[in-house]
């Protein structure tokens, strides 16, 4: 009556925030559910369910996987943004970058190849690249 056996799990929202701060350096791979602040220098690969910031002081040199990313400072590298990369007046950004929606601010500098994507294309980019590196860890 009370209880249906039609009830979905309910999805747990993450609310971690991890903050590379401002003169922090780390070279190396991190993975996360939660947001992602760098306010300090990162080099190598992040790969989060949640939402990247990086902030006016901020670089990363490396590879960016996230639902959202929100760039103030400097990034170079390979961007895969699910949702919406918001690029604001003072960022610079070289590389590659996949999204699904795109927000510039006047002033950035974006200096980038760019491919918007449907959610779809991007979620299967992403699983691509997951069996690629699976396969050459049993290699």
């Amino acid at each position: 009556m009370f209880g249906g056996k039609n009830k979905e799990p309910e999805k747990k929202t993450v609310t971690e925030r991890n903050v590379v701060a401002k003169n922090t350096v780390i070279v190396g791979d991190i993975k996360s559910d939660g947001d992602f602040r760098i306010d300090g220098t990162l080099e190598g690969t992040l790969k989060t369910n949640g939402r990247v910031i990086i902030g006016v002081n901020g670089l990363i040199k490396g590879k960016v996987e996230a639902e959202y990313a929100d760039i103030e400072g400097k990034f170079i590298g390979e961007l895969l943004v699910l949702n919406t990369l918001t690029v604001k007046a003072s960022a610079n950004i070289s590389g590659d970058v996949i999204i699904e929606k795109l927000v510039v601010e006047a002033g950035a500098a974006f200096n980038a190849s760019c491919a918007m994507k449907g959610i779809g294309a991007v979620k299967e980019l992403n699983s691509n690249n997951d069996q690629e590196k699976q396969s050459e860890k049993i290699a």
